[in-house]
């Protein structure tokens, strides 16, 4: 697999680092691409709750492409950017990486666009908050 070069690193914030595990295999043994679009959704999710300050809901998911496989053992990283903002959704690109276990070798895998409704306690879309350093796009949380 090709190592990431300076002019190809990773776009936005590092939200989800997992392991592919067995368990996440198609039966020809690759890691099942709907197993990187869960993640994805969830990396995108975490960027939209904390985006909206609180309940998201994915409304889309466009434009995924998949650009290598990934294997089981493979460190699956996932970086997410608000590439726009309306009254109450959001668009969130999305990129997965993989480093082989043993090297710091990296590459992209997949990217794509998760749009993202901010919702109200009775799940009806709402009004997205004014952006604010706690809550600004793009921005990592705080630990």
């Amino acid at each position: 697999m090709p190592a990431a070069s300076a002019s190809q690193l990773p776009e936005g914030v590092p939200t989800i680092r997992v392991i592919a595990m067995p368990t996440d295999t198609n039966p020809a043994g690759d890691v099942f691409g709907g197993w990187i679009i869960s993640q994805m959704d969830l990396a995108a999710g975490t960027t939209a709750a904390f985006r909206a300050n609180g309940r998201a809901a994915t409304v889309a998911i466009n434009g995924v492409v998949f650009l290598e496989p990934v294997v089981v053992g493979d460190e699956v990283s996932i970086y997410t950017h608000i590439t726009r903002e309306g009254r109450t959704s959001m668009t969130i690109h999305v990129q997965t990486w993989r480093r082989a276990r043993h090297t710091h070798l990296t590459s992209k895998v997949t990217e794509g666009d998760f749009t993202f409704v901010a919702l109200d306690e009775n799940r009806r879309p709402r009004p997205l908050p004014p952006a604010t350093p706690g809550n600004s796009p793009n921005s990592a949380p705080t630990v």
